[in-house]
Formats: structure tokens, sequence, C-alpha cells
């Protein structure tokens, strides 16, 4: 192994009992080799890491996490690093230890007849879809980032996407999973089983605790059938309330054939095909806002196209449409999507801006749009609202582009007077600051208000029962406590 200068928290003795577990190519020290694991995907939080950790099995991540908690070295778990809310990125001390778990990547199974797979926390989501495929059936989990994100750290922070209207977030997929507690000790949950009433179902404490509770290492996810017949449209509406409507049509004739029903605003429409290449709006003119709906079922002979025809005439006919598009091959079905996957992209290619991921009852998505960007507009002059994302299950994200005049840091430097002005609209309308990114290091501060008295209460005895020294993910979820 190559030799490493000790630094005052990782001591030779501790880098040189850890290259004994994990081998040459599991312990990185070099900065220019952490480098990568110390930047989240936003390039909002740069850390510092004493070393970066790549185990390849539970056995050995129970061991290096065992040595770590010995020594009382803080542990930040990462999985692909795309959390959007700096959740696996280390702070700036130096003093924390990254455990990337990208060697613990295999499949281990796939059972046709239950309809699961057993992977390892490592692997990208868009590998397991793929094996899922192959397999002759569906991992319906869906987003953005599938291709870099793990499935530990999707389970980690209950990731969502663009089927939760049909199926649920990552939580709803989940049976079984073993984790690696702060200890080192080894959590074994992998039950196949749907219905086990034994005590408190300990597994879904992993689910959404952002890497603070443990490590994930492996699980146990249901699939679905795959389908047979998948319809995708683009449609152009007046707003979001015309957006709404739509929904409300599809979903009053056959709510269990919605497979995704995105929303999307003219600026972020706009900005994609302007910034994103290969991406062309199909439609004859520009819309002030759009929606993204597909349709899917297992069943061969539904004629699903005649089905979304007739609910676009029927929408197009009462106003509610005013333009739509129906894909008439795979690679259009591509390339419609494109339109609703790259808006993050394109508004990172337009400058700085602010994430919103809020939630509000469905019903309410028209009214969220509508006040929020107001109140955006009201706070910072030539602002650019740009909100799109999961309507069919009210989950939107409130992004906002620094105006074309305005020099990024100043506007960034408005992050929380922004996240402040939409979460205020977002309370009054019963929802949530967070729905599907996380709290992260980003949003602590806004735990206390939300989520305070008996909620954040009982979240710190959970906390504090399972790593009484507070070595998991320091810094995320949790504000600071109050001195007692």
């Amino acid at each position: 192994m190559t030799a490493v200068s000790p630094t005052p928290t990782a001591p030779a003795r501790l880098l040189e009992e850890l290259g004994r577990i994990l081998g040459p190519t599991g312990v990185l020290t070099a900065a220019r080799d952490m480098d990568p694991f110390c930047t989240d995907w936003r390039n909002l939080y740069h850390g510092r890491a004493c070393a970066v950790l790549r185990p390849a099995d539970t056995h050995e991540l129970s061991a290096v996490v065992r040595l770590c908690a010995a020594h009382g070295v803080p542990m930040v778990p990462q999985g692909g690093n795309t959390s959007m809310v700096g959740g696996a990125t280390p702070d700036d001390s130096g003093r924390e230890i990254v455990i990337c778990m990208s060697r613990m990547n295999r499949i281990r199974g796939i059972d046709p007849h239950e309809m699961t797979m057993e992977v390892e926390a490592g692997v990208p989501l868009k590998v397991a879809q793929d094996a899922a495929r192959e397999a002759g059936m569906m991992l319906p989990l869906s987003i953005s980032s599938e291709g870099s994100a793990q499935m530990g750290g999707i389970l980690a922070t209950n990731a969502g996407g663009n089927n939760t209207v049909r199926y649920g977030n990552a939580r709803e997929l989940l049976l079984g999973l073993e984790a690696v507690l702060p200890d080192g000790e080894v959590f074994h949950g992998l039950r196949r089983l749907r219905k086990d009433n034994t005590g408190y179902a300990l597994r879904q404490l992993f689910v959404g605790s952002e890497g603070t509770l443990g490590f994930i290492t492996r699980a146990i996810i249901q699939l679905q059938p795959a389908p047979k017949e998948v319809e995708v449209a683009l449609c152009a509406v007046e707003d979001a309330q015309g957006a709404l409507a739509l929904f409300s049509a599809f979903r009053a004739l056959d709510p269990a054939l919605i497979q995704a029903f995105e929303y999307m605003s003219g600026t972020g429409m706009a900005l994609v095909n302007e910034l994103i290449a290969g991406a062309s709006l199909p439609l004859e003119q520009p819309a002030p806002a759009y929606v993204l709906v597909e349709l899917a079922t297992p069943r061969p002979g539904t004629d699903l196209r005649a089905f979304m025809e007739g609910v676009l005439a029927d929408a197009m006919e009462k106003g509610i449409v005013t333009d739509a598009v129906m894909a008439e091959s795979e690679t259009q079905r591509a390339n419609l999507w494109k339109l609703r996957e790259e808006h993050a992209e394109a508004q990172k290619r337009a400058g700085a801006s602010v994430k919103n991921d809020v939630s509000v009852p469905v019903a309410r998505v028209p009214e969220l749009i509508a006040r929020a960007t107001q109140a955006c507009m009201d706070l910072i002059p030539g602002i650019r609202p740009a909100p799109f994302g999961h309507l069919g299950d009210g989950n939107i994200h409130f992004n906002v582009v620094q105006p074309v005049d305005m020099p990024a840091d100043a506007f960034l430097a408005r992050s929380h007077d922004i996240m402040d002005a939409v979460a205020d609209i977002v309370r009054d309308l019963d929802g949530s600051f967070s729905a599907e990114h996380g709290v992260g290091q980003l949003k602590p501060y806004m735990m206390a208000e939300w989520r305070g008295g008996a909620e954040l209460a009982t979240m710190r005895r959970i906390k504090e029962a399972l790593d009484p020294h507070g070595l998991m993910n320091p810094g995320k979820i949790f504000p600071p406590a109050a001195p007692r």
C-alpha cells in the first residue's frame, strides 16, 4: 500500500488498519483522488475528507465502520453523489471519512415468481432497471439521475421521481433491507414478505434517513410487470389550472393507466430548447405551460392510443388543451421525455438557480405556482421562475433562475430569502418544504419550525439511540441542538 501522511484526525495506525481491511484500491487519501467525492453535483458544497473508503462487501464495511467508530471518526455515506441538498458531501473540517458504496454493485438475484430483485447498495438505478427489463419485468422508480444514482442512496433519501403517481416512492417498493449500524453491527432484515407484523418496521427507519442512522448495504425491491403498451403525449395548456384539469380528466376515467404526469412552465421549456443540444419543441408555437403524460398497461390489446386520443380530443374541445402531440415511435417518446428530463441541466447552464423541492395537496398545485411565482418576482425583479415536476403527486420543483443582469453570487446570497418566501406559501397550503430531495445540509435550519416539538424530538431520540456519538453523516437533517 502506498504510504500516506497522517493527519490529526486520521492517524497512521488507523489508515494502516483500514488498508489491511480494504486493500490498496479501497483507501484514497490523495487530495486529487478525493476531490470528486468532496463536492456535490450542484457545486454548492466543497468539503474536505481525511480519507475516502471503498468497501467491496458488507463484511468489509462492517469492519471499517467498527474501526472508525472506535477512533471517533465521523463517517459520510455516499452513493452516486447526486444529492441536490449536499446530503452526501463532507464538511470542510477535514475530520470526516467518506465511505463510497460504488464497489458494492452486484445484483444478487431476480425472482420472477415473487417479482423481486435483491440489489447491493452501489448498483446504479439504470443498471437495476435494465436487469429487471431483461427479466421481463419493470423497476418502476424513475429519476433524472438514474444513470448515476445508486440504490442505497435512493433508499436512504426515499427518492420519488416520475412514476410516484402510480407506484409510490422508494419506500413503497422496499420489502427487505440489510444495513450496517453506526457501531459496525449488521442489521439483518432481508425479508421478501409482504406481511410481517412482528413489531416495529425497523427497515423503514433507514429509508429517508439520509445516512444518519447507518449504511444501507442490500435491499429487496418489489418489481412490476413490464408494460405491454405505452403512450406518451406532450400537451400545451394555458396554466397550471389547465394542467390540473387534464390530470383530473385522465384520472376520472382510469387512474391505473397514468404512469407519469409532469408539469413544465413555458420559461423552463424555453431554457431547454435554447440550451440543450437536440431538444426541439414539436408543437406549432410555444405555450405558457406544458404537460407530459405517460400512460402504460401490462395488458396487451388495450388500445391505449385510442384512450389517450379520446381524452385529449375532449380536453381540446373544452379548451383545456390548446395543442398536443403523441409519440409515434420509441425515439419520439425519448425525445418528448428529453424535454422534461433536461430541465435541471438547462437551468444549471442558464446561471445560478435556487431549487425549492416542495409538495402540496394535488388540488392546490395551481395556487402554489401562481402565488410563489408572484412572490419571487416581487422579491427580485427580473427573476426567472421555472417550476416543473410531478403534478400528479403534488411535488413541484419550484426552481428560479437568476435575472440575466444580476451576478450569480449576488443572486445566491438571496437563496434563503427565496426559499423562505416559497416555503411560507407552501406552509399556508399545508405542504412540505422537502418532497423528495431530502434535507441534507441545505435545509436543516427549517426543521425546527416545520417539524419542531414532539416530531423533531422523537427523531433526535432515534438518532441518539442508534448513533449516540453523532458519527453518522453529521450536519445533515438536524439543526444544532439548543443548549441544555
